[in-house]
């Protein structure tokens, strides 16, 4: 069964246009498109063409389905019209409107209520982001995909949720026959350029070499268009498993087991190599001016790249005032 009028709101495009993408899967299959959907622009439409095309006797399927993306201008201009068609919608026509924000108290609202459905997108809390995304890897792929591996592709990829979605698409096309999509794949599909990479540029930041850590860290951006959205990710999981790792082996466990718990699968010898050059105080800064810089990066106050290479160049350069200290005593 569907609903006659379908309003989509939600703040987020990308999120927004994702559940019309798939509202419309759900609608409609590929074929029947030609002839069935009406994908209309609001800036050109009028109210009497999306009405029209909604009365339009359907061709090869049973349903003509009209499509009205960022309608909040559409709507304040025509709200008379469409109140009068709640009242009576065609039964042969779906009506989906795409919205930045919907107000409950309207006429229209009332309305939609009693003759459609109301989605609300949101992006999800942090929390609720790995259950939500092994819901859909379960929903779309038949995979599994356990915590751990949500978390790690979390960390990896950001929290944007289309972003998501869409590396789960390709991880589930990565592990083929598998049952479930593991940390295993994550790191050998997505993670092992980004996290070999991070590791050059953590590297370099060590030894107090800032333009070499600024090349590498470059060259990150320059190779893959993603790095902008990924790269603090990829930074805070690499600190992080430093943190971890430092925090363990401090408290007496074996190197293996270190490696076993923090996830350490290849280039061993450098990471507990780089361990040894840093306090769990330096790990624990490094990660305190990262969140600082990812908060300017999400509040629009910095652009990641600029704000990457000036932590980078910070690192390096307390790094090297560090150095300079303990040579001279």
């Amino acid at each position: 069964m569907h609903e006659p009028i379908y309003v989509i709101a939600g703040k987020e495009d990308s999120l927004v246009n994702a559940q019309g993408r798939e509202l419309l899967d759900r609608l409609l299959e590929p074929s029947q498109r030609t002839t069935g959907l009406f994908d209309a622009d609001p800036a050109s439409v009028s109210a009497s063409e999306v009405l029209d095309e909604l009365r339009t006797v359907p061709f090869l399927t049973d349903k003509r389905v009209v499509f009205v993306k960022g309608a909040d201008d559409f709507i304040s201009k025509n709200r008379q019209l469409l109140e009068k068609y709640f009242d009576n919608p065609c039964p042969t026509g779906i009506l989906v409107l795409t919205v930045s924000s919907w107000q409950g108290q309207t006429k229209l609202a009332r309305k939609l209520s009693k003759v459609g459905k109301l989605i609300k997108v949101t992006q999800p809390k942090p929390w609720q982001l790995p259950a939500r995304l092994s819901k859909y890897a379960g929903d779309a792929h038949d995979k599994k995909l356990t915590k751990d591996a949500a978390e790690l592709l979390i960390e990896l990829v950001g929290d944007e949720l289309t972003r998501l979605y869409s590396e789960i698409d390709k991880l589930a096309l990565f592990a083929d026959t598998a049952k479930s999509i593991t940390p295993r794949h994550i790191e050998l599909l997505i993670g092992h350029n980004r996290l070999f990479n991070t590791f050059a540029v953590i590297d370099a930041v060590i030894v107090g070499r800032a333009a070499q850590a600024v090349e590498r860290l470059r060259r990150m951006f320059a190779g893959d268009k993603s790095t902008e959205y990924t790269v603090v990710g990829a930074f805070a999981f690499h600190f992080r498993r430093m943190f971890n790792a430092k925090v363990l082996l401090e408290k007496g466990v074996r190197r293996d087991e270190v490696a076993s718990r923090v996830r350490i699968w290849s280039n061993k010898e450098n990471f507990f190599a780089q361990l040894r050059q840093m306090s769990l105080k330096q790990i624990g800064g490094y990660l305190q001016q990262l969140g600082e810089t990812d908060y300017a990066i999400k509040t629009g106050r910095a652009k990641a790249k600029v704000a990457m290479e000036q932590l980078v160049l910070k690192l390096a350069a307390d790094s090297t005032v560090r150095r300079s200290a303990v040579g001279s005593t």
